[in-house]
């Protein structure tokens, strides 16, 4: 049994709750935080479905990311964090200043508990929203080395994340006092989910299982498995060589939504029956776009290509993902087993 004690911030959060079961897997005591402590009672119940292990490796406490209460408490004692809560598309706040202060002010009230309390490495849960926006088109994939631009223009949940991990970078420069910092960019995370929740990020598997996406949004980026996106965290915690460093998450090249459509329908049959067989022609998607409905959110992504390589922690960190074609499987079974992405007419019998 593992000694180290380990932080994983948001346990509740879709990336976190698998950070969580896998640390529990790996021997590794977790604490984690919830804004509320009435979701510690399901958290458990998730965890305990999926692995086995003694309930008092698991220890579930209340911090929120906008205030310093519990946060000194919450960090007493860890040799690690995984911060991976931050404002989500779920709860977007009115404004843009709004959400960027939101995601900033966390990230360094974590950074700041972390260092006071002696924590040896921080890894940052950032995003490829942090990277890939803002840039004229381009044919090589992105990588770590890339930024997202934030005078261009681009949404607000990726300038928030942006912002963030670059506040995050100064503050281990400045008043770090030997804390290290590594950071991971997953790509889009698909992936099972742990209980009934509804993950954003798996929106268009949902969407596309309910028959509410009669066409795909034109555009293209590269996925992830969340259960591959959970190792590399564990990987960038204790690895030598992911100190100071950004890490992509990348199954592999970038996949056209249509092209996801087709999977699913290809390996659930009858079951993904409705999801779309056609994508629709960009300038028609733009103009929808500019009337609301689903298409609104995406105006940022159509006509894109977010391709993104895994080569830098495939070479350095020994990490692997597994297919693609089986996460966007598995990701809807999933969800059709929780009664998520099935009509009205599936559900009322």
């Amino acid at each position: 049994m593992r000694t180290d004690k380990v932080l994983v911030t948001g346990g509740s959060g879709f990336i976190a709750g698998w950070c969580v079961l896998a640390l529990l897997e790996a021997g590794y005591d977790v604490r984690t935080t919830v804004r509320r402590l009435d979701r510690a009672i399901a958290l458990r119940a998730q965890l305990h479905a999926a692995t086995d292990f003694e309930d008092a490796r698991l220890s579930v406490v209340q911090a929120d990311l906008q205030s310093d209460d519990g946060w000194a408490d919450a960090v007493a004692g860890c040799e690690y964090v995984l911060h991976v809560a931050s404002p989500t598309l779920r709860s977007t706040p009115e404004s843009e200043e709004s959400m960027v202060s939101a995601a900033r002010d966390g990230v360094l009230r974590v950074l700041r508990a972390a260092r006071d309390a002696g924590v040896r490495r921080v890894v940052l849960t950032s995003a490829f929203g942090a990277i890939g926006y803002g840039h004229p088109r381009r044919s090589t994939p992105f990588t770590e080395a890339d930024w997202s631009n934030v005078d261009a223009g681009i949404p607000p949940y990726q300038k928030s994340k942006t912002l963030a991990e670059r506040a995050a970078w100064q503050f281990i420069e400045e008043q770090g006092n030997g804390l290290e910092l590594a950071a991971v960019h997953p790509t889009a995370v698909l992936g099972p989910v742990l209980g009934p929740d509804d993950p954003p990020s798996l929106r268009n598997i949902r969407a596309m299982l309910e028959g509410v996406l009669p066409a795909c949004p034109p555009f293209a980026t590269s996925w992830v498995d969340v259960r591959d996106v959970a190792d590399l965290h564990l990987r960038a915690m204790t690895d030598p060589a992911a100190a100071g460093e950004r890490w992509l998450a990348s199954a592999g090249p970038s996949l056209r939504i249509v092209e996801v459509a087709r999977i699913l329908r290809a390996r659930l049959g009858d079951r993904a029956a409705q999801a779309p067989s056609r994508e629709l022609p960009l300038p028609l998607a733009r103009v929808l776009a500019r009337f609301g409905g689903p298409l609104r959110a995406l105006r940022p992504q159509l006509g894109q290509d977010f391709n993104a390589t895994s080569a830098k922690a495939e070479r350095l960190l020994g990490w692997r993902s597994r297919p693609i074609e089986d996460t966007i499987a598995e990701t809807a079974e999933s969800l059709l087993s929780h009664g998520i992405g099935q009509d009205s007419s599936t559900t009322a019998a």
